[in-house]
């Protein structure tokens, strides 16, 4: 019997804003309850490895970058069939995977309706982990596309924290935008330390 929901975030957290789907699945897992059958995972770049969910499952909901001509920040939301049809959308490494996988899952009896929710990323080239300020205000209205889908699917949404985007990030990674967390105690509390 297949499972019913699931939300994947995928990307790759090393080129700025494209690490925002991978962003918001773990916002949505620190900041969210959910009542009803869904898992939210952290797909990464796990590229064809994802096939399986698409064949497991019901309903498939992936957050993730789009490289559609329009502006940086702007949301779509795209059902499997529209995304076969857009051959401009494969830009990077992981947006071709997906494609092709929902190529190969289009001639398979039995496979997930599948959904993207995509945000247009304003730089997905320079090295770093964080979100540009483009992408940071945008993020809450992805967020709430991504509860709007859920709740379509049947499954009831509670926000139980507001744990924020940098947080979140150095949570998974440690640093964000520049800003680390603090992995050892500053020189002041060595030398209280050692006084007492």
């Amino acid at each position: 019997m297949k499972k019913k929901n699931i939300v994947i975030g995928v990307g790759n957290m090393l080129f700025k804003d494209e690490g925002i789907g991978i962003y918001a699945s773990e916002y949505l897992s620190q900041n969210y309850e959910f009542e009803g059958d869904l898992e939210v995972i952290d797909g990464g770049t796990l590229g064809f490895k994802l096939m399986s969910y698409f064949q497991e499952y019901e309903n498939v909901v992936i957050l993730d970058t789009v490289s559609i001509e329009d502006n940086p920040g702007e949301i779509f939301r795209l059902p499997s069939d529209v995304l076969l049809g857009l051959g401009n959308y494969r830009k990077t490494a992981h947006e071709v995977e997906i494609v092709e996988m929902l190529e190969i899952c289009s001639v398979l009896d039995s496979h997930a309706n599948v959904t993207i929710l995509g945000i247009i990323p304003e730089d997905i080239v320079s090295v770093g982990i964080g979100l540009t300020d483009t992408m940071e205000n945008r993020f809450e209205e992805f967020i709430l596309h991504a509860i709007k889908e859920i709740d379509s699917l049947g499954v009831k949404s509670k926000k139980v924290n507001n744990i924020l985007i940098p947080d979140i990030v150095k949570s998974m990674i440690g640093s964000y935008n520049g800003e680390h967390l603090t992995r050892i105690p500053n020189e002041e509390d060595i030398r209280h330390a050692v006084n007492l």
